[in-house]
């Protein structure tokens, strides 16, 4: 199995921590490793020639650093010239994959910024997914049950059990729902049938590339055009034309919810998993109680319950009676609002754009 990490996105919600020159994925969050290094800690049970990184030219020297620990070879680099979203991305690794001589091979897709705290489950999980891939040429999805009613998550409908693999029952996919509002959220916590989409995907490189073929054919055609440079002189330039010409759209849009259901198939887990989208969402899984505080910071409080505190360390932060609050402080910004209105800070990126602050993005 080939294990390809997209490691090119750029967590606006996160600001003012995650930043356009050193995003969320690139930045420790949950321990003292950043969640890039975690990620790779995670899938270590594979050799270091097997993982890929796809990430923006932007990160590329960066993302070496924090991966030169973990052996990556050279060539394992895929570098993406513009931001055009996860299917372009996935198709340009799926293209390279392929030329490398790995059509038959299966691919998984793990992301960068996202947590797991069960590596074990995690493993498993991937293996089972793998064994399927190969023997039915699916197209598999491992879900997690979703744990509140989250407006900012995408959501699968599962069908009947199909069979068990290892102890896993795996299920028949039905439908996919995208950042449902908060009554269908609400709905679809109390059914059985829906699951998070947690996106990590596993499936053969040939399969993955025939739906690119059906269902974004003006993509696949400009990945055929870089395929046939990679790893000659034109290559680089090559790249820089035609990928940015690929549609911009996600692999869920422009792929999964466009392919016969019968072809994929559901394999649940307890991950333990978050896409560490939101200051919230970092909070929830890091803290046990409700009342709970998670500082990550020189911090002195009284009275202070239920927020997130982070500092750069460069000085003290005093909370007296505040409650439910995000307060996040680094060199140049100060981040205080609710917790709950944490998914606001990308508006407030938005903000940033519109007035040219280029030096606080």
């Amino acid at each position: 199995m080939k294990i390809v990490i997209l490691a090119g996105g750029t967590g606006t919600r996160l600001w003012p921590l995650s930043r356009q020159k050193k995003p969320k994925q690139l930045q420790s969050f949950v321990s003292n490793a950043t969640l890039l290094q975690e990620t790779l800690k995670r899938v270590n049970f594979v050799k270091p020639s097997d993982i890929y990184i796809a990430t923006n030219e932007n990160f590329l020297k960066e993302v070496k650093i924090q991966a030169k620990a973990f052996r990556i070879p050279q060539k394992n680099f895929i570098i993406e010239p513009a931001l055009r979203d996860t299917a372009p991305c996935i198709g340009l690794a799926a293209t390279y994959l392929k030329k490398h001589g790995f059509g038959e091979e299966v691919m998984a897709i793990i992301y960068a910024d996202h947590m797991v705290q069960n590596k074990k489950e995690f493993e498993k999980l991937l293996k089972i997914a793998e064994k399927i891939a190969k023997t039915e040429n699916t197209l598999n999805i491992i879900e997690v049950k979703a744990k509140f009613p989250s407006v900012h998550l995408g959501y699968v409908k599962i069908g009947k059990i199909l069979k068990q693999v290892d102890g896993i029952d795996i299920y028949q996919f039905e439908k996919f729902t995208e950042k449902p509002n908060l009554e269908t959220a609400k709905k679809f916590l109390s059914s059985y049938k829906y699951l998070w989409n947690t996106g990590f995907y596993v499936w053969k490189v040939n399969t993955i590339l025939h739906k690119y073929a059906e269902y974004l054919p003006a993509t696949k055609a400009r990945l055929d055009i870089i395929s046939k440079t990679i790893g000659t002189s034109k290559e680089k330039a090559t790249l820089k034309t035609q990928y940015p010409l690929c549609e911009k759209i996600s692999i869920d849009y422009g792929i999964m919810e466009k392919v016969d259901p019968k072809e994929v198939r559901i394999v649940p887990g307890d991950l333990g998993w978050s896409d560490i989208g939101t200051w919230e969402a970092i909070y929830d899984e890091l803290t046990i109680e409700s009342k709970d505080n998670l500082i990550k910071a020189d911090h002195i409080g009284i009275d202070t319950q239920s927020s997130l505190i982070y500092g750069n360390g460069s000085k003290l932060i005093v909370t007296i009676g505040l409650k439910d609050l995000v307060i996040v402080d680094t060199s140049d910004a100060l981040l205080i609002c609710q917790k709950g209105r944490s998914q606001d800070v990308k508006k407030i990126v938005e903000q940033l754009q519109k007035e040219g602050k280029k030096s606080l993005l």
